[in-house]
């Protein structure tokens, strides 16, 4: 039932995507941005972006391997559905809320995350908010997208913090 429901939420953003095909004459929002830097540029920045996509995905997956299998909400797996383009920009927001489930579980038995007074689901559900805000097509859109982007990193500098303290625990508990 859940799949089905965040398949029928893909919907609009699928057409939110398509949007300014289906509308040649109005390239706004981040479509605009996007073509202003012309093919190569355009080529060039969504290559960086999907490396930067891969590296955040490979830390939340570290993230989710660090957590005993018992503490966690889903497989290191899942965080991998964030290139399924377009259904991603709704499992976004399970990801990074399963994520935080998970570590809220561990931190009831491991004490390095005792200290941790939310799990980043803050800024985790606030850059996957503001990314299907950023689809607008207009200004509101494009300050959409800097504020997921802003929010994206700070939930993924989060997200390294907590890697740092999960493989510190991992590694004294080898050492014992």
């Amino acid at each position: 039932m859940l799949i089905l429901i965040k398949i029928l939420l893909t919907i609009p953003v699928a057409y939110a995507l398509m949007y300014p095909f289906l509308n040649s004459t109005e390239t706004t929002g981040v479509f605009k941005e996007i073509e202003m830097l012309g093919p190569i540029g355009s080529v060039v920045l969504a290559s960086v972006f999907l490396a930067l996509v891969f590296f955040y995905c490979r830390d939340l997956h570290r993230t989710l391997s660090l957590i005993r299998p018992t503490a966690r909400v889903a497989t290191p797996k899942s965080v991998w559905l964030m290139f399924l383009i377009p259904y991603n920009f709704i499992e976004d927001f399970f990801i990074v809320a399963n994520v935080a489930n998970s570590l809220k579980q561990e931190a009831k038995h491991n004490n390095a995350l005792g200290s941790l007074k939310q799990f980043g689901m803050a800024s985790g559900i606030g850059w996957s908010s503001a990314q299907i805000v950023s689809l607008l097509p207009n200004e509101i859109g494009s300050a959409a997208g800097l504020v997921a982007l802003i929010l994206w990193i700070i939930h993924w500098r989060f997200i390294r913090k907590v890697n740092g303290m999960l493989a510190e625990t991992a590694v004294s508990q080898i050492c014992h």
